[in-house]
């Protein structure tokens, strides 16, 4: 009985860490978390080096927040809004910084 209780409070602690969220910041590359493609301008606009970067050299797609580095569970919407500011919709693991995206939308 006491195992069944500890294990319930467990899954209802995991479920309420991980609660929908929204953020906003840049979509970005893990080459270049904080958007500052200077150092690395793989083409002649930051959209064209975050795509780079994730096609040729193996990088991520995360969203970078102006403080916060996140990684992010889908990695094909983010192509489109590479470089560019986004709303993100999901939940936030806090133990692997990434959020297990449901949405990317185009902030307003």
């Amino acid at each position: 009985m006491k195992y069944l209780i500890l294990t319930l409070l467990a899954a209802a602690t995991l479920s309420a860490a991980q609660a929908k969220q929204t953020f906003m910041g840049t979509i970005t590359d893990s080459d270049c978390p904080k958007a500052d493609h200077s150092e690395m301008q793989m083409g002649p606009t930051d959209a064209v080096c975050v795509t780079a970067c994730v096609k040729e050299q193996g990088a991520s797609y995360v969203l970078y927040d102006g403080k916060d580095v996140y990684k992010l569970s889908d990695q094909k919407t983010p192509e489109k809004f590479a470089a560019q500011k986004v709303t993100v919709k999901g939940a936030l693991d806090i133990t692997t910084k990434t959020i297990h995206v449901d949405s990317i939308t185009a902030a307003k």
